[in-house]
């Protein structure tokens, strides 16, 4: 049996970023969460910054490049998606926005989300709610309770930002326990129990 895998997608457009680094810190809460359950995972980074030319051809040409493509099976074949984004007028960000825009629709319902944004100051808090949200839900992903965001003014202060990292971690560790994304086996897979080859069939004739 494979472990289950979580895309971590984060959308920082600097170097070093602090949305990349809110991506990591749920992720190490979200893999200790499973530890506790006695489970393990394996995690898939999807940076976003190198793909941004290649989201903005897609869009016009409908064509995906192959690290676009590579990168959207990644999320959509996940077992747990972490979702982070800078903010921007209160809002995600444009190539935040757009990598999720180029994923077919269904593709990650039901798939356990759990969400997080950062920005310069907490005014911008509410992205969570007036546009994260609505936009998965949109995409009927599983969202987590709690979605994390941080301010600049978090980091290394006593805010209550590892607490929240922590609390939405372990409600997306609990959520894959809960419920595990199951697949349909594939009819092709040699390996599947229902799969006859051509020399059985013959063997049958």
């Amino acid at each position: 049996m494979t472990s289950p895998r979580i895309a971590v997608v984060s959308a920082g457009l600097g170097e070093p970023s602090s949305t990349k680094l809110l991506a990591d810190r749920l992720r190490d809460a979200t893999l200790a969460a499973l530890t506790a359950h006695g489970q393990h995972a394996e995690v898939v980074d999807v940076t976003l910054r190198p793909l941004a030319q290649d989201i903005a051809s897609h869009m016009l040409t409908h064509n995906p490049s192959e690290a676009l493509d590579a990168a959207i099976g990644e999320v959509i074949d996940a077992e747990a998606i972490i979702a982070v984004t800078p903010t921007f007028n209160q809002s995600y960000s444009g190539l935040f926005k757009s990598f999720f825009d180029v994923i077919e629709e269904g593709q990650l319902a039901s798939i356990p989300t759990a969400l997080g944004a950062t920005g310069g100051t907490a005014r911008h808090s509410m992205v969570m709610d007036t546009a994260m949200r609505p936009m998965f839900a949109y995409l009927k992903a599983q969202v987590v309770p709690t979605g994390v965001f941080a301010a600049s003014e978090d980091w290394g202060t006593a805010s209550g930002l590892d607490r929240r990292i922590a609390r939405e971690g372990q409600e997306l560790a609990d959520l894959m326990v809960a419920m595990p994304r199951r697949r349909e086996a594939d009819p092709f897979d040699a390996e599947s129990d229902s799969f006859v080859s051509f020399e059985q069939m013959l063997g049958h004739a």
